[in-house]
């Protein structure tokens, strides 16, 4: 490998790139210098100033060491057995292409010869590094190494396929304590690991006549995938996630629940398991819950706009008062409740929890499980954490009038109550509430705002394309009468989207300050039409306002905008 010679420092180069500014370098430098010999580009990358890509690609410039985007380029699984994934893991390598005895290697560390002597003394073969990202190569090692897994793992499966029934080998292997090796174990493993890399929330698993099919929900859709799995290893799969669950492997003809955990990555991993009899066996759903260790995100991080973000600062500011966060399942709710936790969250503040199950472990935040068997409900907890000196209570979810009265009733008290509700929009949520049975004056008191929230897809930034909207129905959506320029997804996605024309999610708000105003019409028994007209009188958002704008900023399509917030 040729030596460098344009031996730039790191921070000029990223100056003549256009990366960063001299401003922001000396920032850094200042920086640097606080810590204990960290190298500059890692300072960078700490405090935002440069991606990883970004700073690979000066490395590449300075070291005269060739980049390598792994997202986008061909990858030879060939290439890629040639070191085992412990090694590729332990030395963050990646083998991506084989050419004439040359073996070219991602790494994020091109000047560690030793990694290089070592990989050409056991592949015996010529190494050519070629620099890529620290995150790009550990998402490549996962994705590669865990595809040739499971399809060996199928194989296997399919050699051990007798005339037996492969639950009492499970079983058998159970007892025996060499669970590991047993192939069905593998293929759940793998599953999970390849759901966690993928960040599956959750993974579905059902029996039909002559297969077994497995799909992932990824970014909110379900994904088929590539897995022919017989149908008579169905029962040995669920079998075994029973296992994994704590759940009765015995019982097959009702609905069961359990729950394990698992390390991926360097990761804790939490899941939920739910089965439930079908025609041709059970079906299993398997909910990956975001980790405990994973640090809580900031409301910002989250996609809230800085004119909502405003409105989000007026309501949190209050000392007492409910706080509602509404929307559909699967639309981000208990996210956004533990982003406001983390902004509550101060050593001066009491903070309890009660939830159905704790999602995410939050340091410094009493959080309580609930266990309807025993008798700890939602009501009956709400009813002891009173009694707990709280400043700040977080109750998961308001499913009945109980939980709504003690909820608001402690609000009136003095206490900050934050909670969930399955409605479709902000103005809803008040009439749902006296729905419910609370007294709208109650519910006038005590209602300090509410966020309703969607989730929308972003479309790929790679292969977007430009179009002009002309259908009348359409724009009447969009509030518009001429035609407007707007990006939609490309047929066939690219390989960063993994074809499907989208990258990422992110969240829409719809926020209502409860102003005096808003209050004197609630303990009146305004309908939600009248509460809606009066709350955009004072500035509030609607969500499909909100997704226009980001349609019009060709963030989204006008299909998730008319997913998110159609209705009849």
């Amino acid at each position: 490998m040729p030596g460098p010679v344009k031996n730039l420092p790191i921070g000029e180069i990223l100056i003549e790139q256009g990366f960063i500014n001299k401003d922001q370098l000396e920032e850094a430098l200042a920086a640097q210098k606080k810590t204990s010999g960290k190298m500059l580009g890692d300072v960078m990358l700490e405090m935002g100033l440069v991606s990883e890509s970004q700073l690979a690609q000066a490395l590449s410039i300075r070291l005269k060491v060739p980049f390598v985007d792994l997202s986008s380029i061909k990858v030879d699984t060939n290439a890629v057995s040639k070191i085992s994934e412990e090694v590729a893991r332990e030395k963050c390598v990646f083998a991506f292409q084989y050419k004439n005895n040359r073996l070219f290697v991602a790494t994020n560390d091109p000047v560690n010869f030793y990694i290089f002597e070592d990989l050409k003394v056991q592949t015996g073969m010529e190494i050519v590094p070629q620099i890529s990202t620290k995150t790009q190569i550990e998402a490549a090692i996962g994705k590669f190494y865990s595809s040739q897994a499971i399809d060996s793992t199928m194989n296997e499966l399919e050699n051990e396929a007798g005339s037996g029934d492969i639950s009492e080998d499970l079983e058998k292997a159970e007892s025996e304590g060499r669970v590991d090796n047993a192939p069905i174990v593998k293929l759940v493993n793998m599953m999970v690991e390849t759901a966690f890399r993928n960040q599956v929330t959750d993974i579905h698993i059902e029996a039909f006549k002559d297969r077994t099919r497995i799909r992932f929900r990824m970014d909110g859709e379900l994904v088929e995938q590539d897995m022919k799995i017989p149908p008579s290893f169905h029962n040995s799969i669920i079998t075994r996630i029973k296992i994994l669950g704590g759940m009765n492997i015995a019982e097959r003809r009702i609905p069961l629940d359990g729950r394990f955990g698992t390390r991926i990555d360097g990761v804790n991993l939490d899941m939920r398991v739910s089965t439930i009899p079908c025609v041709y066996g059970e079906k299993c759903v398997i909910r990956l819950l975001s980790t405990a260790d994973d640090k809580t995100r900031k409301i910002t991080d989250l996609g809230m706009t800085d004119y909502n973000y405003e409105m989000f600062k007026q309501i949190i500011r209050c000392p007492n008062g409910v706080m509602l966060v509404t929307g559909p399942t699967g639309s981000g709710k208990s996210t956004t409740l533990y982003a406001t936790l983390g902004e509550l969250s101060q050593p001066n503040v009491n903070i309890v929890t009660v939830e159905d199950p704790v999602e995410k472990k939050i340091d410094g935040v009493n959080q309580c499980q609930i266990n309807a068997k025993a008798g700890m409900t939602f009501a009956a907890a709400l009813r002891s954490i009173l009694r707990q000196d709280p400043d700040i209570i977080m109750v998961g979810e308001i499913r009945d009038g109980e939980t709504a009265d003690i909820a608001i009733r402690a609000a009136i008290t003095g206490h900050f109550v934050l909670s969930t509700l399955h409605t479709n929009d902000a103005a809803t949520t008040i009439t749902r509430l006296v729905d419910m049975g609370v007294a709208p004056y109650m519910v006038a008191s005590s209602l300090v705002g509410i966020i309703a929230q969607r989730l929308v897809k972003l479309l790929c930034k790679s292969c977007k394309e430009t179009y002009t909207l002309s259908d009348p129905n359409d724009l009447k959506l969009m509030n518009k009468k001429e035609p407007v320029q707007i990006c939609k997804p490309h047929a066939g996605g690219c390989k960063a989207c993994r074809g499907t024309g989208y990258a990422g999610r992110t969240a829409i708000h719809e926020i209502i300050v409860v102003t005096p105003d808003l209050k004197e019409i609630i303990s009146k028994g305004a309908t939600a039409e009248e509460i809606g007209e009066l709350s955009r009188k004072n500035g509030t958002l609607l969500l499909r306002d909100n997704v226009t704008q980001m349609v019009l900023a060709g963030r989204t399509s006008i299909d998730e905008l008319v997913k998110a917030t159609y209705s009849v």
